[in-house]
């Protein structure tokens, strides 16, 4: 499922160092690389869009991507909030030759980079300071990332450094299995 967000947090800053641009064609993605352009299709024929990753999330469960309000109009979801959807890596811009076009370049393995755990976010810092030790003790690796969500800031705890996404992912059944964190999801760093 894609969603979108616009006014809350149009003008602050986005995972990558932009300022978030609600009518510029961008998405939240957890894992693609940042810079990384997708091609998102709605199942139900609804449209289809190319937008650049530039964010991270959506923190939800059940949803892949968030879209710009730009990127949202295009796939005519504005007033659903949400659509089903198939997201397809395309690569990321570069040079290209003396002409100096731009052309996309594909990486071989999406899967492959640093990711991390996510097992929760808190409002307050000393609660994720809590969790974060216990979590190093348990797991070895634990970190907290500050995430300020235009409203509020959140603190959020990943455990775990993985260059695989699937070992992040085995980590997270895990951790999943253990009835302790329901939520967790896999994050890129």
């Amino acid at each position: 499922m894609a969603s979108w967000y616009g006014p809350k947090f149009h003008g602050r800053l986005t995972a990558s160092g932009e300022v978030y641009d609600m009518e510029a064609l961008t998405a939240a993605h957890r894992t693609l690389p940042l810079g990384t352009y997708v091609r998102v299709r709605r199942v139900d024929g609804g449209g289809q869009v190319v937008v650049r990753i530039n964010d991270r999330g959506p923190f939800v469960r059940g949803r892949i991507i968030d879209l710009s309000r730009a990127g949202a109009r295009r796939l005519h979801m504005l007033d659903a909030g949400v659509a089903e959807v198939v997201v397809e890596a395309l690569g990321e811009k570069e040079k290209g030759g003396e002409s100096g076009e731009v052309l996309l370049r594909a990486r071989s393995d999406y899967r492959k980079g640093v990711f991390s755990v996510q097992v929760g976010a808190f409002t307050v810092k000393k609660n994720a300071v809590r969790l974060a030790r216990g979590l190093k003790r348990r797991f070895g690796a634990s970190a907290i990332s500050l995430y300020d969500r235009g409203d509020r800031v959140f603190y959020r705890v990943m455990v775990g450094r993985f260059s695989d996404e699937d070992k992040a992912d085995a980590l997270r059944e895990r951790l999943l299995g253990s009835g302790d964190f329901r939520e967790a999801f896999v994050v890129a760093r």
